[in-house]
């Protein structure tokens, strides 16, 4: 069974992420989202189970689709569900550059190959980041979000 992991902070899972999922999924027999609890850099995240929930009511009706929260490496979660495959979304050539250099170490440390897919040109500005500003100064942001 191929296995992969889509593993972010998803504060809030935006039609961005929900986009990459969709084109993830024909790759695997299995797709667990991999929400982040622990992230030392984002001290002020919502909840990691209301985020988490908020992904599972998205894809509800998908039976190979599975949310879980994790702590610690990404490699190690890949491992510890059985996936072979991390799944990163870019939108830019920074992202590609972050990307890059984790990707050689859950390659070289974990044996574990990451797959980048390509954010489609007119969601190249959504990110979690800016979606949560925009909300913070009262701007509606439901298109943003995934449903």
């Amino acid at each position: 069974m191929r296995t992969g992991v889509f593993v972010g902070t998803f504060d809030p899972f935006t039609v961005g992420h929900e986009s990459i999922v969709n084109r993830a999924l024909p790759l695997f027999d299995k797709l667990v989202i991999g929400v982040v609890g622990d992230n030392v850099n984002k001290p002020n995240m919502s909840p990691a189970e209301q985020r988490a929930d908020a992904i599972r009511q998205v894809f509800q009706q998908r039976a190979d689709i599975d949310v879980q929260i994790y702590t610690g490496l990404a490699m190690d979660f890949a491992k510890s569900v059985g996936a072979q495959f991390i799944v990163k979304g870019v939108r830019s050539v920074s992202d590609f550059e972050h990307e890059q250099w984790q990707a050689d170490f859950n390659r070289r440390l974990g044996g574990i190959e990451t797959v980048l897919l390509y954010c489609e040109p007119e969601l190249a500005s959504v990110s979690s980041s800016a979606v949560r500003e925009l909300a913070h100064f009262g701007v509606d942001v439901s298109e943003f979000l995934a449903k």
